[in-house]
């Protein structure tokens, strides 16, 4: 079991023309397994909230809980994957899957096992030996999940992942994650700017308003699964897109 949860979140940056409040009274819960995407205008400290429910970041007063205990650095139990593939480049696949687990002290057959298993799970057999230069940005992102899934995180934090990718490999990625999620089952919470990639994933999708960024609505997606490209084209996923966009266009 893992859920994760903040409320009433709030954080504020000093700058030279005053401060900047980034998030303002922010409540949140994501429970056990379940997808949530959440989508905002730039700037609305979608990205800060996913830092600050890792530890990256501190916030400013309010309260994160994973499995209703605290959350005060980040760990283990916590999984980040970063828009920028962030890969080693001195490092072959492998190598940057294995890197967590060694700081772990993991014994290095069993890093081995952990990471061909993973390897295979998202789909780079037989490029275990290649390093990040002479991977395609589909397959460095690849990497970049099976790296954050090595440490058997029980949430995965996803900041625009596939924000760096062409339309095609865009789909690809968010049909593989999909792949991965059902058999992981890991609790996801992903920041998108794609409205169509947010329902696409996501069992619900929180909306976050212009900076200060509040919560403006939790949407439940009533998509069944496992989804497949033929639900993009029902009328239902096109209403729900619109009502979205209607409700993000209402707020800027």
């Amino acid at each position: 079991m893992a859920s994760i949860e903040a409320h009433n979140v709030c954080k504020t940056y000093p700058s030279r023309d005053g401060d900047v409040v980034a998030l303002d009274n922010v409540s949140l819960k994501v429970t056990d397994s379940e997808f949530v995407s959440i989508l905002g205008p730039s700037g609305c400290g979608k990205s800060t909230l996913l830092r600050i429910l890792d530890g990256l970041t501190k916030a400013d007063s309010g309260t994160l809980l994973m499995d209703g205990r605290p959350i005060e650095r980040p760990t283990q139990e916590r999984g980040f994957v970063f828009q920028s593939f962030n890969l080693f480049p001195w490092r072959t696949v492998r190598g940057n899957i294995e890197f967590g687990m060694e700081i772990k002290g993991v014994p290095k057959s069993e890093r081995h096992s952990v990471a061909q298993r993973l390897v295979e799970l998202v789909g780079l057999t037989g490029f275990e030996r290649k390093y990040p230069h002479e991977l395609s940005g589909g397959m460095q992102q690849r990497v970049g999940i099976a790296r954050a899934l090595a440490i058997d995180p029980a949430v995965l934090l996803m900041d625009e992942p596939f924000g760096a990718l062409d339309a095609q490999t865009r789909e690809d990625m968010q049909d593989e994650l999909l792949r991965v999620w059902a058999a992981a089952r890991k609790t996801v919470l992903f920041v998108t700017h794609s409205i169509e990639e947010a329902i696409y994933l996501s069992d619900r999708v929180l909306i976050m308003t212009p900076r200060p960024g509040r919560i403006l609505a939790d949407i439940h997606v009533p998509f069944t699964r496992p989804r497949s490209e033929s639900h993009r084209t029902l009328p239902e996923f096109s209403a729900l897109r619109h009502d979205i966009h209607s409700r993000l266009k209402a707020v800027r």
